[in-house]
């Protein structure tokens, strides 16, 4: 296996880059598991062994984000693209739920679900891109069932500092990119969903974490699979789930226990790190003549940072420059182009440094 002190820095918005310490670990226990003998992808996911693995990767969430013991946890499959249509087939009763849009995921999740319920709009930021809309524009409906909102636009980098406030109805997230970045309120949500692919592991595991008073409402035509009320009362194994996403998974809660930054630990290590690496990087854009960032900087994202060459007739050069200084997976989503840089927990402050290095040397040659 390659030495982690010389593999590139891979900035890809997702699948995203996994802690050298859990990939290396995954590699040791592949073929033996702890001394069973088998590795976790040959495991049943009924036995002792990987019931062992999913309890203590449940237990070590539930602890980081502090999930209330009224909230069911469940490791699901789809990603979070299909909790698009899970959420309001679990949560609408087929009535009125309301959309904040800040972007393009936020933009899907609610076209998918006026496939199953009444949607409204209660803001729209297609007017001012790079923003959120103020609160007191809002149009929220009394009969709501949850309003729903993209707490990090991977695409357009914009970030809800905090949940919505003033809401009678009750909050769904898609926290799939920033999730276990900082600390977050679960507590202040009736339901939370992730896909695993950029913070948490492995492509494949999608996470929902719902208040249990909200199941048991599944509309007829969603699939038993994905009713929350039935994958609670299954323990996520109404099937048979993702089991090495879910073991991967569980690694990188761990390594995100054992993280110090300082006097902070865990989390809090993590969050002061993003900071850290969030504002070298805006830092370098910001004072740049040749690069721009265009999102608010109230509501800037900490996880995917998007920005523009002036000239863009520079973007094939620098990518290709990149590539030769070990800086990957740098192009812009297809639907705005120019440039990212995801910078979720897996990738350290060098190599935003690396980064913030070679775009200044890039600046000063062109």
């Amino acid at each position: 296996m390659p030495d982690a002190a010389t593999r590139p820095y891979n900035f890809s918005a997702g699948p995203a880059a996994i802690p050298d310490d859990v990939l290396q670990q995954a590699a040791a226990e592949m073929l033996d598991w702890h001394g069973s003998g088998i590795g976790v992808m040959e495991m049943s996911h009924r036995g002792a062994q990987f019931g062992e693995i999913f309890a203590q990767a449940e237990a070590d969430l539930r602890e980081l984000l502090e999930v209330p013991a009224d909230y069911a946890v469940l490791f699901m499959q789809g990603g979070a693209l299909a909790q698009n249509a899970l959420v309001p087939l679990n949560l609408s009763q087929g009535a009125a739920a309301d959309y904040l849009l800040t972007g393009s995921w936020s933009r899907k999740s609610r076209h998918e679900a006026a496939r199953y319920c009444d949607v409204q709009v209660a803001a729209d930021n297609a007017d001012a891109p790079g923003t959120i809309a103020p609160r007191s524009s809002w149009r929220l409906r009394d009969d709501a069932r949850y309003l729903h909102y993209c707490v990090n636009e991977t695409i357009d980098g914009v970030e809800f500092e905090q949940p919505p406030q003033g809401v009678t109805a009750p909050l769904v997230a898609d926290a799939s990119s920033m999730i276990l970045s900082r600390r977050f309120d679960i507590a202040a949500h009736g339901c939370v969903y992730a896909g695993a692919q950029k913070n948490i592991g492995p492509a494949g595991l999608t996470l929902v974490i719902v208040r249990r008073d909200l199941l048991g409402h599944a509309l007829p035509a969603c699939p038993t699979v994905f009713d929350y009320g039935v994958a609670a009362a299954n323990g996520s194994m109404i099937n048979t789930p993702p089991t090495w996403a879910i073991y991967v998974a569980g690694l990188v809660f761990q390594w995100i226990k054992r993280q110090r930054e300082g006097a902070l630990a865990g989390l809090d290590a993590i969050a002061a790190r993003n900071a850290a690496k969030a504002a070298l990087l805006y830092g370098c854009i910001d004072a740049s003549a040749l690069y721009v960032n265009r999102v608010h900087a109230a509501c800037r994202s900490r996880m995917n940072v998007p920005f523009q060459l002036r000239d863009e007739a520079l973007g094939a050069d620098f990518l290709a420059g990149a590539q030769r200084h070990g800086l990957l997976q740098l192009k812009g989503h297809k639907s705005v182009g120019g440039m990212r840089a995801s910078i979720y927990n897996a990738m350290p402050l060098a190599g935003v440094q690396a980064l913030v290095d070679y775009m200044r040397e890039f600046e000063r040659s062109h």
